[in-house]
């Protein structure tokens, strides 16, 4: 447990990424925009729900551990075209346990030959820390935890509620996305949870062999301080089977494969190796996401016969 730590503690000293990063990281992102992007809600033009499963550094002891469920949908309001949006995060890191439920609501107007939704989420929070410190014994020159504020002396557990904001412009292939979360910083558990800046762009480019397309997209971040930057590169395949190469700078290379298993589910896989120092304690990172679109209104088949004596 001791070099566990102390492996994280070095991790965080040297990568600027690491420090800055509050929010969980992605490497398929393309496939979980709702989680940093409100935005996004109902830009499918169908009902979509995404499971999400992230282990990161696997072989470091407490290293982070991600899980998210979302789901969003069209609908129609006034004559107006909106989109809704749930959205549940699990993020463990050491001692600590944060939960997250946002509630996402944006507004989708045409602009060109696409929809830019306008969105908003209110975002319940609950950051929890669930530790046993070894507390030297009493006259060793050691302050207790009692006597600091910012130590709690065992459990810790606090509420608290946040904000988000996101644009989301998508067209027949192309989508362009902006997104800030931690609109209102809340202090929880002794830490201020600082704003996040999101940009986030992909397209698809049709091959000469129609079967063929290359679905290339970039994730850019920043919380004010320090930035990171991810480019991911898919081709695929009839549009049922895609594989890649990601890179995220000063961080890692990423390779992700995928299959639609029938029409409306897929199934991705990414793996990250490190090429930093991390590396010589870690297996890598694997993430695993599973996303599901369908419609509630399809289209009506009309079959009728006609005589030829009526044509």
């Amino acid at each position: 447990m001791k070099r566990s730590l102390f492996v994280l503690l070095c991790a965080a000293m040297f990568f600027d990424n690491i420090v800055a990063q509050q929010d969980p990281q992605y490497s398929q992102y393309m496939f979980n925009q709702l989680a940093i992007n409100p935005g996004y809600a109902g830009s499918r033009d169908a009902i979509c729900a995404t499971a999400l499963h992230r282990q990161q550094w696997v072989g470091i002891k407490g290293a982070p551990v991600t899980s998210v469920f979302s789901a969003h949908m069209p609908f129609r309001l006034f004559g107006g075209d909106h989109g809704a949006g749930l959205n549940i995060t699990s993020d463990e890191l050491g001692f600590n346990q944060d939960l997250s439920i946002g509630l996402n609501y944006a507004y989708r107007i045409d602009v060109g030959p696409g929809k830019l939704g306008i969105g908003l989420s209110g975002i319940f929070l609950n950051k929890a820390l669930s530790a046993t410190w070894y507390i030297p014994p009493t006259g060793s020159g050691y302050a207790p935890p009692v006597d600091d504020e910012a130590i709690p002396e065992e459990n810790a557990s606090e509420m608290g509620f946040d904000m988000g904001f996101g644009l989301f412009y998508r067209s027949d292939r192309a989508y362009l996305a902006l997104s800030t979360t931690h609109l209102l910083q809340p202090e929880m558990n002794h830490t201020t949870l600082k704003r996040h800046y999101y940009a986030n762009a992909g397209c698809v480019i049709p091959l000469k062999n129609p079967v063929w397309e290359l679905d290339p997209s970039l994730m850019a971040y920043s919380d004010g301080t320090a930035s990171q930057v991810t480019v991911n590169v898919n081709i695929m395949y009839n549009k049922k089977m895609w594989g890649g190469l990601g890179y995220r700078l000063n961080d890692a290379i990423v390779g992700m494969i995928g299959i639609d298993i029938f029409d409306g589910l897929r199934v991705g896989y990414s793996y990250d190796y490190s090429y930093t120092d991390v590396r010589r304690y870690s297996g890598g990172s694997h993430e695993i996401v599973i996303n599901y679109c369908f419609n509630l209104i399809k289209e009506k088949i009309i079959k009728k016969y006609k005589s030829v004596r009526f044509l």
